[in-house]
């Protein structure tokens, strides 16, 4: 009887496992990292939206700093930390007074968010808003 005619499942085998582990595995890691990378891109941008709502909502609120701030318009405030979204966010105000008879401002932006991936549930562009309300500042006292 030979010695060594019989095969055994040594290192080659063990290789052969682990290559096809990897490529059950490697698409699931793929998609979770393309995942993780797109949700820190929605959070940087939602970010980005609130802030450009505020500084619409600060522009409008404040006649005083409206007058020294440089800016012509609600939206051009608004769209001042705005300079790396493309397309440019769409922004609308509204005032109102609310139920306890103060004057506000309401300021909203909205950006359509294309993510790099499709994901089950998720509309591709993802529609980013914010909206923040502030109360009007008023200059000189009422006196009636």
């Amino acid at each position: 009887m030979r010695r060594g005619s019989v095969r055994s499942a040594g290192a080659g085998g063990r290789r052969g496992h682990a290559l096809v582990e990897l490529a059950l595995v490697l698409p699931l890691l793929a998609f979770m990292l393309i995942a993780v990378f797109d949700f820190g891109r929605a959070f940087n941008y939602s970010i980005t939206v609130a802030t450009c709502a505020r500084n619409g909502a600060l522009y409008a609120s404040d006649s005083s700093y409206a007058s020294k701030s440089g800016y012509s318009s609600v939206t051009e405030a608004a769209l001042k930390d705005a300079g790396r979204l493309s397309p440019a966010p769409s922004v609308s105000s509204t005032n109102g007074t609310d139920s306890s008879g103060d004057a506000y401002v309401e300021v909203t932006v909205t950006y359509p968010f294309a993510m790099i991936s499709r994901y089950p549930g998720f509309s591709n562009p993802l529609s980013i808003r914010r909206t923040v309300r502030m109360r009007t500042i008023h200059l000189t006292p009422d006196t009636s």
